[in-house]
């Protein structure tokens, strides 16, 4: 299917009391379903609430939502008072679902549901139904008083959206009972899996009953307990639908500082990496193409800019297999049968289609023949079709694309007391000056307290199982050409 890509900023200058706004058009966003924003514009701006009403319109396809979950728009806001050379990131005024002053605008009816933090809103269907959205006129109330902006500004706005897909509280298993590396386990018999069913605290060590996995230097220690306050995924949140993009990243590059960019740029152009410029003007040819080559303190920052978080290894196995009782040695789509990608039809703008027959995943170091050739990631979400099914399309149990090969997920791991330290806290829209995050309790950027799932496209294909650990607490600090990236945010 056709992207629709902003070929660059369309300004648009309001000076309305003292204030002056230059809205800035953002680039398409979610990549493998159109998502779309579009018309920015400003009104109702108040003095006296110090606040301004971002109009915007938004469109997307493939969207959906049933009794069990449905897909979302994480929609941000930042804005530069130095006529871009900077950016921050805005807070919204009130939180909660539909709040006081906010506009659902007109079109496909969508919820607005801002968190506690104010940092952004999901936009989702307000009931039951499936197809294209399309929405226009919605409003975010700006409480630009409280970011310290003062009535005499020159403000540039940006709006960005990213698909994600709610997951929802729930039981589920971990570990599969199969013969994957170390998978998590309940003790003494390999064979059964873990029932993680709330959020307390889980004790780890050799007593029945328990959660246990084989230790090692990649796997983790094998201790415990994992916390309460470290996510389990038994509590409802919120996953990436795809991997961060390379259109993404290159739009994150382009609103940091030119520090901040320099510390965050990878600078590759080997295995379809894309990404090139100079600040503040980096582009990728290839958007719609998972990102590779990013660090661990890539991802976090990433994470942190957008006021999302890392995922933990518990939530994406959650992710992955839902409340189905596990398959042993199964893929993200939930049975054993996996089918290498080879061909690629198509010039790879996003319209680009597998043709290798029951191809559903990328791994094994593929030499692709058509397309751009060579090796490395492809597309986002690339095997979904309109007619696929999650088998053929490589979906997780509730809809999430890419969990089983294309690039490395990088979650928080608990094989490790850095890791089992995470509190779940988002990223707040701002790094340090250099370009790292700085949210406590986040493994920092030697890597320790991460690790590696779900395999990726140079690896063989028992490294995409679910369950298996092989690098579960792997640190992985340097960049990589099969490390890519996915975050998360806790259900308000």
């Amino acid at each position: 299917m056709k992207k629709i890509r902003w070929p660059g900023c369309k300004y648009f200058l309001f000076s309305i009391c003292f204030l002056s706004f230059v809205f800035c058009l953002p680039i398409d966003k979610a990549e493998a379903n159109n998502l779309a924003v579009s018309s920015v514009s400003l009104g109702n701006v108040s003095l006296g609430q110090v606040t301004a009403t971002v109009q915007f319109n938004i469109s997307w396809d493939n969207s959906w939502r049933t009794t069990t979950n449905y897909d979302a728009a994480w929609v941000f806001v930042k804005y530069s008072t130095n006529a871009g050379v900077s950016w921050n990131h805005a807070t919204l005024k009130t939180s909660g679902t539909n709040p006081a002053g906010f506009s659902q605008g007109s079109g496909t009816a969508l919820d607005i549901v801002v968190p506690t933090d104010k940092k952004g809103a999901f936009l989702q269907r307000s009931a039951n139904g499936a197809g294209s959205v399309s929405t226009s006129s919605i409003q975010f109330v700006w409480d630009y008083g409280a970011d310290g902006v003062i009535s005499t500004s020159t403000v540039w706005v940006k709006v960005f959206a990213i698909e994600m897909v709610y997951i929802p509280t729930s039981a589920f298993y971990v570990g599969s009972g199969g013969t994957e590396t170390s998978p998590f386990y309940t003790y003494p018999t390999t064979t059964n899996a873990y029932l993680i069913s709330s959020e307390a605290a889980i004790t780890v060590g050799t007593g029945t009953g328990n959660l246990y996995y084989v230790s090692g230097v990649n796997i983790g220690d094998a201790l415990g307990p994992i916390p309460a306050v470290f996510p389990k995924g038994y509590a409802a949140f919120y996953m990436m639908k795809y991997d961060t993009s390379q259109g993404q990243y290159a739009d994150f590059l382009n609103t940091l500082t030119s520090t901040q960019a320099a510390t965050r740029y990878p600078g590759q152009t080997l295995y379809r990496h894309t990404i090139s410029g100079t600040y503040p003007n980096y582009s990728a040819s290839r958007p719609d193409r998972a990102c590779n080559y990013l660090s661990w303190a890539d991802v976090v920052a990433y994470a942190d800019w957008a006021a999302l978080r890392p995922m933990t290894e518990l939530e994406f196995e959650k992710t992955a297999r839902g409340v189905s009782v596990p398959t042993p040695n199964e893929y993200a789509w939930g049975n054993t049968t996996i089918t290498q990608a080879i061909a690629i039809s198509g010039i790879e703008d996003g319209t680009e289609t597998i043709t290798t027959v029951g191809a559903n995943c990328n791994y094994g170091s593929a030499t692709f023949t058509g397309g751009d050739a060579g090796q490395g990631p492809l597309r986002c979400g690339i095997f979904a079709t309109g007619s696929s099914t999650r088998v053929t399309s490589g979906a997780g149990y509730y809809g999430v694309m890419d969990l089983s090969g294309n690039l490395w997920k990088r979650p928080v791991t608990v094989g490790n007391t850095t890791g089992r330290a995470f509190t779940g806290l988002h990223g707040n829209g701002a790094l340090d000056g250099t370009g790292n995050a700085n949210v406590t309790n986040w493994p920092v950027t030697d890597a320790v307290g991460a690790g590696l799932r779900g395999g990726n496209w140079y690896n063989v294909a028992t490294f995409a199982r679910t369950s298996d650990r092989y690098y579960a607490a792997g640190t992985g600090s340097s960049r990589n050409f099969n490390f890519g990236g996915r975050c998360v945010r806790t259900s308000p």
